[in-house]
């Protein structure tokens, strides 16, 4: 991973920050991409900068690249019912979980097909097994980012790049713990009675897949889904 160039989105919350530090011990150069007005991470390269505006994101990843890696980890996750979502709101969630993906993928395909070499990975979700109520723009935003994942993987692996997704199941992070504040006791054994291993998915665990899916080891693998769900 020595001179490999990763930019991580969403990388303040607790999966983007173990990505961040698991890249790093393994010798990358890291960037964080996380909303504007957060504080910068002290150890790694910092663009602020709000997904909901693809066009001037893909233009800001563009001019701060060249990036060998590509890891889009950055989501907005509602659970409320599907009545009392705006459209405004879908449409919300749908550029900043997924189409800001294809925005990123046009800002940094140039220097990868330069150098023959790229990797980039979508996080998408347990929740497109259909067993989840309360998400339903999350879980149709993680739907097209699979869609998202095996066309880039058709048009740019003959230059040399694997596009791949992960999909963790529920890993314990701030997000699970603001999204379900009211019941989390609940929830943890709602999850671990669904699991085949009963412990909980830490964030180590989905940095670990992604690692390996970035390396030279991983080159034949592209356009797939990998679950990292502790037995669904």
């Amino acid at each position: 991973m020595n001179a490999r160039h990763a930019l991580i989105t969403g990388g303040l919350g607790s999966i983007g920050a173990a990505f961040a530090q698991a890249f790093a011990a393994a010798g990358a150069r890291i960037t964080i991409l996380d909303r504007p007005g957060a504080t910068p991470p002290p150890a790694h390269g910092w663009l602020g900068i709000d997904l909901d505006d693809l066009s001037a994101a893909q233009a800001r990843v563009a001019a701060a690249g060249p990036f060998d890696i590509l890891i889009n980890n950055a989501a907005l996750i509602i659970n409320k019912p599907f009545e009392d979502f705006s459209i405004g709101e879908y449409e919300t969630q749908l550029r900043v979980n997924s189409a800001s993906a294809f925005a990123l993928a046009r800002a940094c395909a140039p220097g990868m097909k330069a150098k023959g070499w790229g990797r980039i990975i979508n996080l998408t979700s347990l929740t497109l097994n259909g067993q989840w109520q309360g998400f339903v723009p999350y879980v149709a935003s993680k739907g097209a980012l699979l869609g998202l994942t095996k066309g880039l993987a058709r048009e740019l692996g003959p230059h040399g790049i694997t596009v791949n997704a992960i999909a963790p199941g529920a890993v314990v992070s701030d997000a699970e713990r603001r999204v379900f504040a009211d019941r989390l006791e609940e929830y943890n054994s709602f999850i671990l009675e669904r699991q085949c291993i009963k412990a909980r998915i830490e964030p180590r665990d989905v940095a670990s897949l992604a690692l390996f899916l970035a390396s030279d080891a991983a080159g034949m693998i592209t356009g797939q889904n990998i679950g990292i769900d502790g037995g669904w």
